[in-house]
């Protein structure tokens, strides 16, 4: 366990600075297409996914996008309604259904990217070319370590991790 002289620095706490930062920039975007396109952030986030790498199922969606199915259910459900998604039973396996971008979704997606895109790189203006590339390459490397220890909690129990002594902290 942390010593009771262990302070968590929500400031400097890692996981908080990225959700904050995931969260500013998130609503920073959707503040760019929420009025001029009447979409949610996850009704944006599943276009952005299908435009992508559609044909995908619900269950799909949910583990590019990261959210819980019952969140793409409803961006789902809402983006079928103006005409947004279309769905279509596979002929193999009758149970399971594929959405994919109507012709209407994909204009739609079409006139958003320019705009993600340049806020993007908006958002990038305050890094060298050289700290993009940092930035990107220490951003993959904590998606796949993220994506290990996700693993390896899912194998290891509760309480050897609340018994364990937390690593002593650095700030270069």
């Amino acid at each position: 366990m942390p010593s009771p002289s262990q302070a968590l620095e929500l400031e400097n706490f890692l996981p908080y600075r990225l959700s904050i930062l995931a969260q500013i920039v998130s609503e920073s975007l959707h503040d760019l297409y929420a009025e001029p396109f009447g979409l949610t952030v996850t009704q944006w986030r599943v276009m952005a996914a299908l435009g992508r790498f559609a044909p995908l199922t619900a269950s799909d969606v949910g583990q590019r996008i990261v959210m819980d199915k019952v969140a793409v259910s409803r961006a789902v459900a809402g983006l079928m309604e103006r005409g947004l998604v279309e769905r279509a039973t596979d002929r193999a396996d009758r149970r399971r259904a594929s959405l994919r971008l109507s012709a209407r979704g994909r204009a739609m997606h079409a006139r958003i990217v320019p705009i993600a895109l340049g806020y993007e790189e908006r958002l990038y203006k305050v890094l060298s070319a050289e700290e993009r590339r940092s930035f990107d390459a220490l951003t993959d490397r904590l998606f796949a370590h993220a994506g290990t220890l996700r693993q390896a909690g899912a194998r290891t129990s509760r309480s050897a991790l609340l018994d364990s002594e937390p690593p002593a902290r650095s700030r270069s």
